[in-house]
Formats: structure tokens, sequence, C-alpha cells
């Protein structure tokens, strides 16, 4: 049985911050800190794979706020299974461990 690709760290950050309602473009990049070279590569990624989908804000707004127009991100159904899949993946380092395995680091530093 063929396995699908697990998303990248970088990526599963970029779908954490849209599913916290981070917006847009720039918003993205200050809460996952990466650069923009990053960033929207992924989501335009996240885009065509029907991970997110997004909106351009009104020129309107943009106008009275004397800039270009945002286009805003947002979560599909998808983009929620692939977010939780790929964090957990990563809790899991990819399933070597099980999900709620003891944290030996956590554990040495308690002790």
């Amino acid at each position: 049985m063929k396995h699908a690709k697990p998303l990248s760290m970088t990526a599963v950050s970029v779908l954490h911050a849209v599913d916290d309602g981070v917006g847009y473009g720039f918003d993205i990049m200050d809460a996952t800190e990466l650069p923009s070279g990053t960033v929207y590569p992924i989501l335009g990624r996240l885009l065509k794979s029907g991970l997110v989908r997004s909106r351009w804000e009104q020129s309107s707004v943009a106008r009275r706020e004397k800039r270009p127009p945002r286009r805003y991100y947002d979560m599909t159904k998808q983009g929620k299974a692939a977010l939780a899949g790929g964090v957990r993946h990563y809790q899991t380092l990819g399933g070597r461990l099980p999900l709620g395995a003891a944290d030996p680091v956590r554990e040495r530093a308690e002790a």
C-alpha cells in the first residue's frame, strides 16, 4: 500500500498559522518566522492541492489604507485533516513513536 508523502514541517507550520486565523502572507511570515521565499511557494502548493483557499480583499479597502490588496487564506476541510496528520507525523517522529509516548528529553530534565 502506497502512503502519501507527509507535508514538510514548514508546510505544517504555514497550515497551522492559517488555521489559527493568520490570514495573509506577511502575517503568516511573522507568525512562522519563515521568509517570503518559503511562505509564498508553500501557499501556492497548498492552494493547488486544495488544502487552503484564498480570496482577494476589496480594492477599495486597500486604496483607503494606501497599500496593495491583500490575498487572504483560510483552511479547507482537507487542509484541517492534512494539518492534523502532519502534526501527528512530527509528534510521533514519522510513526516511529506511539502517540503519547514518554518524552525522554522531558524526563531527563525533570529528574
